[in-house]
C-alpha cells in the first residue's frame, strides 16, 4: 500500500480516530475514539466502510492542508470548515474524488467545531491496545502508535480502492447543534444529593460552553449547583458524566476523561447527546433535558438502527 496524501500544514488538531479502545479501563486507559460518533459513522458510511474503521477528525481547521499524491474518493462528515479542494467548495456530508496535485484545505468553523475525514478502506494506522484512537495524553494510538496529531510532513495512506459514489438518504445524515439545543441526560449517581433549587436549576435554565473544553471534557457555566456530599470514594467514570466540582460549575466528561473520578455527577448525558456537545462551539447555550434510562436505550438503538435500515 502506497501513501496517498502528504500533510503541508498541520492544523490545531488532527486526531487518527476509529471506534474507540475498549476492554483496557482497568489498566487506566481510557475510550478515545471519534467525539461527534455521529458525524464519523456517516463519513464512513459514504465509503461503504465498516462504520468504526479510522478516520481524521479535523478540529477547527486552521489551515490543514493536505496534498493529494494518489487519485481516490473520499468523504466528508460533520462541521462546515470551510473546506476547499483547490480552491472550490466542499460540502459535508458528501464524498469526492481527488486527484493528484490537488490541495484540500480546512479554514475556520461556519457551524459545529469538528469534522470528519474518510478513506477507502479506513486510515492506515497501527492498532494499539486494539485500537488505533489518537489519546494525546496516554500517548497512545494515532497515525505512528506514540498519540500525536498530524504534523508537516507525515504520510496518509489507506487501503482500499475508490469507491462508487454514495449519497446520504434523504432526511438523514448528521446535524450540526443550533442555539439553545437540548442535551439528554439520564439521572442518576448522586442526583438525590442535590438541593432541590439545584436541580431545577439545572434543568430549567441555559448552560454555556465554556472556553475550557477539549476531548477529555467540557465544562458548562451558569447557576452554582449545590451538593450535599463532602467527601466521596473515587469510581467509574462512563462517557458523558456529568460531574459537579466544588465550584458548582459542572463538567460533562468525553472521550478521553479519567477513567475514575470522585466528585458528584447529575448523571450522564446520552451517547447522542455527546456527539452534540462536541459539535458546541465555545459560548453556545444549551439546556439540560432528563430522560429516563428505558428511553434513552431506545432512542440509541433507533440511532444506531439508521445505518442498517
Amino acid at each position: 500500500m502506497s501513501d496517498g496524501m502528504v500533510v503541508k500544514q498541520a492544523g490545531p488538531l488532527a486526531l487518527v480516530e476509529d471506534g474507540g479502545r475498549f476492554g483496557v479501563r482497568h489498566l487506566g486507559v481510557t475510550q478515545g475514539g471519534a467525539a461527534d460518533w455521529i458525524s464519523f459513522r456517516w463519513a464512513n458510511w459514504l465509503l461503504g466502510n465498516p462504520l468504526d474503521s479510522a478516520a481524521l477528525e479535523i478540529v477547527m481547521g486552521g489551515g490543514l492542508t493536505l496534498e493529494v499524491e494518489r487519485a481516490t474518493r473520499l468523504a466528508l462528515a460533520g462541521a462546515d470548515l470551510a473546506a476547499t479542494l483547490d480552491d472550490a467548495p466542499l460540502t459535508p456530508g458528501t464524498s469526492f474524488t481527488v486527484r493528484p496535485g490537488q490541495r484540500l484545505v480546512f479554514r475556520q468553523p461556519r457551524a459545529g467545531l469538528r469534522t470528519y475525514l474518510a478513506f477507502p478502506g479506513g486510515l492506515a494506522a497501527p492498532e494499539v491496545l486494539g485500537s488505533r484512537a489518537c489519546t494525546v495524553r496516554e500517548r497512545l494510538g494515532g497515525l505512528n502508535g506514540d498519540g500525536q496529531p498530524l504534523a508537516v510532513g507525515d504520510r496518509l495512506g489507506w487501503p482500499g480502492a475508490a469507491p462508487a459514489e454514495r449519497r446520504l438518504p434523504e432526511g438523514r445524515g448528521p446535524r450540526m447543534p443550533e442555539p439553545g439545543c437540548h442535551l439528554a441526560l439520564v439521572p442518576g449517581a448522586q442526583i438525590a444529593h442535590f438541593s432541590g433549587a439545584s436541580l431545577f436549576r439545572a434543568f430549567n435554565l441555559p448552560w454555556h460552553v465554556d472556553n475550557r473544553a477539549d476531548r477529555m471534557g467540557v465544562r458548562l457555566t451558569g447557576p452554582a449547583l449545590r451538593c450535599s456530599l463532602r467527601g466521596m470514594v473515587s469510581e467509574g467514570i462512563p462517557l458523558g458524566a456529568v460531574q459537579v466540582p466544588a465550584d458548582g460549575q459542572p463538567i460533562v466528561l468525553l472521550n478521553d476523561r479519567q477513567t475514575i473520578g470522585g466528585y458528584p455527577r447529575l448523571g450522564a448525558l446520552t451517547p447522542s447527546a455527546c456527539a452534540t456537545l462536541a459539535q458546541c462551539l465555545p459560548g453556545s447555550e444549551v439546556h439540560l433535558a432528563p430522560l429516563s434510562p428505558g428511553q434513552a436505550q431506545e432512542a440509541h438503538l433507533r440511532q444506531l438502527r439508521v445505518w442498517h435500515d
